[in-house]
């Protein structure tokens, strides 16, 4: 999205909030957040990769998150939501940051109310659902191709390579991932419905769930996004 490059510090230097970003696999997220991250400068934050950096790092919190995973056990919660804390206390995190793979559940987000109301965050908590509908997800999926060798993305429905299961930009062999066959990606999006449309009825409850159509052009759910999070951008 062209931004006047006039704008673009004005961006960098707003306020805001912690956000959420709640959608079925294939909804855009990845896309959308990275677009979030450039226009306000702020830090997404994968409890993914804090659980790795704690583990690889040693802290006390990797050491017992590496300790249940030894067991093959599930981290739990308490423990997710130890390092959460941690992270969004540092200071890339004072304008804003957006929460990856959290909450994914109702406690998780009740837990993430009382850390907020405890700090005395003055930022709002900003959730927004990407939704899109049902075939057109299972064709955003089935038809992802990836280049082997640069990584480039694909679809055969929507985006297509020149030249069939070939990169146009090195000529490499487009691959296939397991989990996005159709019996895969519907065991997935059954794990969607029972874990997130949870939470998503919890922030509507409360009042502060915002629903943007993702069946829109990419650049247009952006655009969409960055309205939604300027109006409440300080």
């Amino acid at each position: 999205m062209n931004t006047p490059a006039t704008s673009v510090a004005d961006y960098g230097a707003r306020a805001v909030g912690p956000i959420i970003l709640l959608g079925p696999p294939g909804a855009g997220k990845g896309t959308q957040a990275k677009q979030i991250v450039e226009r306000y400068g702020i830090p997404q934050i994968s409890t993914g990769d804090l659980l790795r950096e704690n583990v690889k790092l040693g802290t006390e919190l990797g050491k017992e998150a590496k300790a249940v995973m030894d067991a093959g056990k599930l981290v739990s919660d308490e423990l997710v939501c130890e390092m959460v804390a941690e992270r969004v206390a540092r200071p890339d995190c004072a304008r804003g940051y957006i929460l990856d793979g959290f909450p994914r559940t109702v406690g998780q987000a009740e837990w993430l109310d009382g850390f907020l109301s405890a700090r005395g965050s003055k930022l709002p908590l900003r959730v927004i659902k990407i939704n899109v509908d049902y075939d057109k997800l299972i064709k955003r999926l089935t038809g992802r191709r990836t280049c082997s060798a640069c990584g480039t993305i694909y679809n055969i429905y929507t985006n297509p390579p020149k030249v069939s299961e070939i990169c146009d930009q090195d000529g490499a062999k487009l691959t296939f991932r397991k989990d996005d066959s159709e019996e895969a990606i519907a065991t997935r999006l059954k794990a969607y419905e029972k874990e997130t449309l949870p939470l998503a009825d919890y922030y509507r409850k409360r009042g502060i769930l915002t629903e943007i159509d993702g069946d829109l052009e990419p650049q247009q759910v952006t655009k969409a996004l960055f309205a939604a999070l300027d109006k409440g951008a300080v």
